[in-house]
């Protein structure tokens, strides 16, 4: 099977986009099982954090699902929207669309530049919920900065459904070995989390600026999440370490967004804004019963992307260097 594909990023949390939209592809859903095992393997030809499947939809402009390296399909995913509503924008011709996602049509809209030559685009991310209970085995109604014994004795946690499942805690410092533990703890233990959970540690940089990073469930330690940077600005809110309705700075491996969480009556949105950029496409020859692939084209790079994202990539750096030093 000859697929044409993407490789792009959002905070190079990175992914494989094909389009169902255009093209016709027709995909069993083991086949999108086999086609993320296969194509996201680091050690394989690609790797990758997920594939973007951009499908037709009966009712928004495109509907977007994502399938993690694991097989497992994510609820939502705020970075490959991201991508997605890039790519249909552009097909469109068009500044703002609506995406199908699991749980709700999501709005895109390109918004100038979040740094020099690299286009920005704005999506929302909701429903935003509270209830613990949506995902873990508890008798409580709200869990905002308690412990969870089982996970951590020091730690105390904010369970946010975005609507992925996240669990935030905020920490001085970030240990990556303290956080794919306890990630890894949290994803194993089936009688609290069945479903399993997205576990981010926050370190705050200043005013409006903080520095995430996650372990994501199906994934593991990844460079960015949009849902948990996200729902790591919403915890920073309900905790008034940052304020509603300002923007955010969120900062990560890959590089950063900007969030702003507002209030709607009872209920939380969050706007999501930042990069949509594209590493190269080629042509795919798939084996799904195998699962082995190989290339049927050169890859077409697109090096004035590269180049302007490694730019706003070192810009972060130098701000998380500054704001520690403060």
């Amino acid at each position: 099977m000859n697929i044409e594909i993407i490789k792009c990023h959002g905070s190079n949390n990175d992914f494989v986009l094909i389009d169902e939209l255009f093209q016709t592809y027709h995909f069993s859903e083991s086949d999108r099982v086999s086609i993320a095992t296969t194509l996201c393997d680091r050690d394989g030809l690609i790797g990758a954090d997920g594939i973007l499947f951009t499908m037709p939809s009966n009712h928004a402009d495109a509907r977007m699902r994502m399938f993690n390296p694991d097989g497992s399909e994510a609820e939502m995913c705020g970075n490959g929207l991201r991508c997605v509503g890039r790519y249909v924008c552009e097909k469109l011709d068009r500044n703002e669309i609506m995406v199908e996602t699991n749980e709700a049509d999501l709005s895109v809209v390109k918004k100038g530049e979040i740094y020099d030559d690299v286009p920005a685009y704005e999506v929302s991310i909701e429903p935003v919920r509270l209830d613990p209970q949506l995902f873990m085995k508890t008798e409580k109604k709200l869990h905002v900065e308690l412990p969870i014994e089982t996970l951590s004795e020091d730690l105390t946690f904010t369970a946010v459904s975005v609507p992925n499942p996240h669990l935030i805690t905020m920490v001085p410092e970030i240990h990556d070995e303290n956080l794919s533990s306890i990630g890894k703890q949290a994803n194993e233990d089936k009688n609290l989390l069945p479903s399993g959970v997205n576990v981010s540690f926050i370190q705050p940089l200043g005013d409006q600026k903080i520095f995430v990073r996650t372990y994501e469930r199906g994934v593991g330690l990844t460079n960015a999440c949009g849902t948990a940077m996200s729902a790591s600005s919403l915890t920073t809110v309900l905790l008034e370490i940052n304020q509603l309705s300002k923007e955010i700075y969120v900062y990560n491996r890959g590089g950063y967004v900007i969030c702003v969480v507002e209030k709607q009556g009872d209920e939380y949105v969050i706007k999501l804004r930042g990069n949509a950029t594209y590493e190269y496409k080629t042509t795919l020859d798939i084996d799904l019963e195998n699962k082995t692939c190989k290339e049927q084209s050169d890859r077409v790079w697109f090096e004035q992307e590269k180049e302007a994202y490694a730019k706003l990539q070192e810009h972060a750096k130098e701000e998380i260097n500054l704001a520690a030093h403060e």
